[in-house]
């Protein structure tokens, strides 16, 4: 049996304090990202391989691709 009485207040303060740490998570994961990409191009416009750009910044070879063929 449930002790406790269900608190609407209580449980919308824990669903915001998750909801923004998903977006906190999700930020860094862009920024991650944004980062990688300006790496890759930066490196690609210096002649540096697909290879290496990949194993450098971790995007996939398509990724990469897609940044050539988008200059």
């Amino acid at each position: 049996m449930l002790l406790t009485e269900w608190n609407w207040d209580d449980a919308k303060e824990v669903w915001q304090e998750e909801a923004r740490e998903d977006g906190i998570e999700i930020g860094l994961k862009k920024g991650e990202l944004k980062k990688a990409l300006d790496i890759a191009r930066n490196a690609l416009a210096e002649g540096v391989s697909l290879e290496l750009v990949q194993k450098i910044t971790g995007l996939d070879i398509e990724a990469i691709k897609n940044l050539i063929n988008n200059r």
